[in-house]
């Protein structure tokens, strides 16, 4: 019988495998959103009637992090979201009224970000890319 892939991505991030940190790992592979804050990763396992500690989730969190397994993004609300680093690169639309999350990929922003880069004199190493705005299911729910 195989080990679940979650035991493998801990074990090359260095990590012990722990019942919280699979189940952690575990829920964001699942997660349709891609994107969770600690607070709804508590509230899933609440929802579950699964005992673990917010502090535990944020000490995970920040461990999964520190070892390449997530990126925290921080959309302007002061809460941090989290989502499993997949490799890929993509930018984020925010929706500042239900704070939803869309990702995209644009190859012309992505040249463009690189010769701007270039023409400051920077070699770039990283970017992000969060762009604001009403999504269109809000749109239309605030206009009726």
């Amino acid at each position: 019988m195989s080990e679940p892939k979650e035991y493998n991505e801990i074990k090359q991030a260095g990590l012990k495998i722990t019942v919280p940190r699979t189940k952690i790992l575990a829920l964001l592979g699942q997660s349709p959103t891609r994107h969770m804050s600690a607070e709804d990763i508590y509230k899933e396992f609440l929802a579950e009637d699964q005992e673990i500690a917010l502090a535990t989730i944020y000490r995970v969190l920040t461990q999964f992090e520190q070892a390449g397994i997530v990126i925290r993004h921080n959309f302007g609300d002061n809460q941090s979201v989290f989502e499993l680093d997949q490799g890929e690169h993509h930018d984020h639309l925010i929706c500042v009224r239900c704070n939803g999350v869309k990702e995209f990929v644009d190859d012309t922003i992505e040249q463009r970000q690189e010769s701007i880069a270039k023409k400051f004199g920077y070699e770039m190493t990283d970017h992000e890319l969060n762009i604001y705005g009403i999504c269109k299911e809000c749109q239309t729910q605030f206009k009726a």
